[in-house]
């Protein structure tokens, strides 16, 4: 039985669940879809053999027999293909969040000291109550807030806290990470998971880099000096590394690439400034920061 970060995989399913059966239901289908074409292809090859040959006379026997053959191959690496791609995307949503989690709570170097967390794009609140954990654990008596763009999800978020036994150290709220609903430097913390790329339909259009650029403006806004932000992301992270030098944020850490629904992800860590200097680092501009 498989584990995540310590903890049985199933487990965090049946407290999670996960969002994406639709698209592992997809591939599965298409891989079963192709691996069935790919065994009766096997066992006729010698009528589809006759088939081609008699669709196309003139052709060489050899050549045709090579077609089919090389078909047939396609088929089964095409089935295999999708397969893979829908254990990879099943596997990112449960067990790999999990553990990605854990890889972003260890990233603050000293919880002692967090009162105030946030969870920006908390979705189903694997890293809401992971980060929950590490409070209780510590004997805190700070909370994180988690924070969706939809009501229903910042609810359900919250029941899951409860399952875990770290309700009393969760708040959720809906909102926009483009635009937080808190105050300048109100945070400890700020962590947020395969959300940012998100903004505005993601992709490497400039309108959609700008929406992610707002996103990160906002991480850093709410950010007290000298607290500490922890984003894991798809594909986006080095343009985030990038954007946070320009911001003159200070500790920036990029982990090693791991690989998360078929793609490149990174964790970014860092630190916001102490004294911030006045010739570049202006909070006040944050919230219309962009990235083109």
């Amino acid at each position: 039985m498989g584990k995540a970060a310590g903890r049985d995989w199933l487990q965090i399913y049946s407290i999670y669940g996960t969002d994406e059966w639709q698209t592992v239901g997809f591939l599965a289908v298409n891989a079963a879809a192709f691996a069935a074409a790919a065994i009766l292809l096997l066992l006729y090859f010698s009528q589809f053999l006759a088939l081609l040959h008699s669709l196309l006379p003139a052709a060489p026997l050899p050549a045709l027999r090579y077609a089919a053959g090389f078909s047939g191959s396609v088929v089964a690496f095409t089935s295999a293909g999708l397969l893979y791609a829908a254990a990879n995307v099943l596997y990112s949503s449960i067990p790999l969040r999990w553990e990605m989690a854990q890889r972003m709570v260890a990233a603050v170097p000293d919880w002692s000291a967090v009162r105030t967390a946030l969870d920006v794009g908390c979705g189903r609140g694997i890293l809401l109550n992971s980060v929950a954990m590490q409070l209780k654990k510590g004997g805190s008596s700070g909370r994180v807030v988690g924070l969706d763009r939809r009501r229903e999800t910042a609810v359900a978020a919250l029941r899951r806290a409860g399952a875990e036994g770290v309700q009393e150290y969760v708040t959720c709220r809906e909102g926009d990470a483009r635009g937080l609903p808190f105050a300048d430097g109100y945070f400890d913390v700020v962590v947020s998971a395969v959300h940012l790329s998100g903004l505005g339909g993601g992709g490497a259009a400039a309108e959609a880099a700008a929406e992610r650029g707002k996103g990160l403006g906002e991480v850093v806004r709410v950010l007290k000096a000298g607290g500490v932000g922890v984003v894991w992301d798809l594909v986006c992270v080095p343009e985030y590394a990038q954007r946070l030098r320009e911001m003159r944020m200070e500790e920036i850490r990029v982990s090693e690439r791991v690989t998360a629904y078929m793609v490149s992800s990174y964790i970014v860590s860092f630190r916001k400034p102490l004294a911030p200097p006045l010739d570049h680092y202006q909070p006040s501009d944050w919230r219309t920061t962009i990235i083109c």
